[in-house]
């Protein structure tokens, strides 16, 4: 991610809609390390204290987006880390006593707690306290900052807009000094004339001018799409591989085209993105790139994304044990909205190896997408004997008088959401 931060707040900057984090932080969640001290609720065994509520919410969130009812304990947990003011801050390792002025809350971990406890329902307090504290510190441009009382960026716009979303407010109504966020977002947009022409960059530099950025750019697409992190891919015929489209200051549908004809372009070669970091060799940027097929359907479809899709599924395995369930989960929004089956991810089933992260959750699978899955995967399996295997199975359901649902089978499992 390309920012200009604080050492701290770089360390922290892996709380942003699903990018690759900063060369202060090589993954999503910190190295494994054994620490007994750690919650027992806490997804992941890396040092929580920038990431602990962001990789908490994610694969929360991931894990309800296929069907998977997480620990109870998990989300109390979650629920458990706001301060009394309604903010999040990355990690509280007591959090019996109240955050004071050292507390380093911010708006992408707050934001994101909001999109998950939203989605697993139940916590509308929490959740109500959590977007009155947003509001309370939108700038009056329409945007946020990563810190309360900074600048504006793309990346905090979008996932503050995700977390507006899935409460039910409409982030063009959520108004401050006359500017909407869609109005701060529209803001970080390139012209098509300019070099990364209908990219979004994460700030302005301090002579105003805008660098593409495809981190911010795959976080702009979605949210000027109203959506959050775990997006829905867009049914039917949409757009994204087309070209940049000038016309004035574009709307935010036009804003989030033109966006996603920048990344569909950028993977166009390899299939992804590149990290570039200073004094770092260039190389794939796993993270980014799970945000640009999801940034892709979205706006496009699932064929859109399936070039980055594929390149996912073949490369990205390595990444994921690494990172842990940051990385799972980016890979499980990143399937879900393109299409794809997470249990058969490249062969591996991304729903158990985030599962296993963290606490056993209550119940997997549970809906009828997680169903679908294991019985896409059955299929593919059994097809060669499938006529057998039905006539034993009919002559059980005659022999002990046991009933079967026989499941209609599909290919890949739907978009949903997450």
């Amino acid at each position: 991610m390309n920012v200009r931060r604080s050492a701290a707040a770089i360390a922290a900057a892996v709380t942003v809609i699903g990018f690759a984090a900063p060369a202060a932080v090589a993954d999503p969640s910190p190295a494994p390390s054994a620490s007994p001290s750690l919650p027992a609720g806490l997804y992941g065994t890396g040092d929580p204290q920038y990431d602990g509520v962001w990789r908490q919410s994610l694969a929360l969130l991931a894990q309800h987006t296929v069907g998977v009812r997480p620990a109870a304990k998990a989300v109390d947990w979650l629920a458990g880390q706001q301060c009394a003011d309604g903010s999040f801050a990355p990690f509280r390792a007591e959090p019996v006593k109240a955050c004071d002025a050292k507390a380093m809350v911010d708006t992408n971990g707050t934001a994101a707690a909001v999109q998950a406890l939203a989605a697993l329902g139940g916590h509308d307090a929490v959740t109500g306290k959590a977007v009155s504290w947003l509001k309370s510190v939108q700038n009056k441009d329409g945007g946020w900052p990563y810190t309360p009382g900074g600048p504006s960026d793309a990346n905090s716009t979008s996932v503050v807009i995700g977390a507006l979303a899935a409460v039910g407010e409409k982030p063009e109504s959520v108004v401050k000094g006359g500017k909407s966020p869609y109005d701060a977002l529209v803001g970080f947009a390139l012209p098509c004339s300019a070099d990364g022409g209908g990219a979004f960059a994460y700030q302005p530099d301090k002579k105003g001018g805008l660098e593409a950025n495809p981190d911010a750019t795959a976080a702009a697409v979605v949210a000027a799409l109203g959506q959050g992190l775990a997006a829905e891919g867009r049914s039917g015929k949409g757009s994204g591989g087309g070209g940049c489209a000038d016309a004035g200051k574009p709307d935010p549908a036009q804003a989030a085209a033109n966006g996603a004809a920048y990344l569909a372009q950028a993977v166009a070669k390899d299939g992804h993105l590149t990290s570039v970091l200073p004094g770092a060799t260039d190389q794939p940027d796993y993270g980014n790139t799970a945000d640009t097929v999801v940034a892709l359907a979205a706006q496009g479809g699932a064929a859109q994304a399936q070039k980055p899709l594929k390149w996912l599924e073949q490369h990205a395995e390595a990444w994921a044990d690494q990172g842990g369930p940051a990385a799972y989960a980016q890979l499980v929004f990143a399937a879900h909205a393109a299409g794809a089956d997470p249990r058969d991810f490249g062969g591996i089933d991304l729903v158990d190896r985030l599962n296993a992260t963290g606490p056993a959750p209550q119940a997997t699978p549970v809906g009828k997408a997680a169903e679908d899955a294991k019985d896409t995967k059955e299929s593919t399996k059994n097809d060669s004997s499938s006529g057998i295997w039905w006539a034993v199975g009919v002559f059980l359901v005659a022999g002990i008088g046991i009933g079967f649902l026989l499941i209609s089978r599909r290919n890949k499992q739907p978009g949903q959401q997450p």
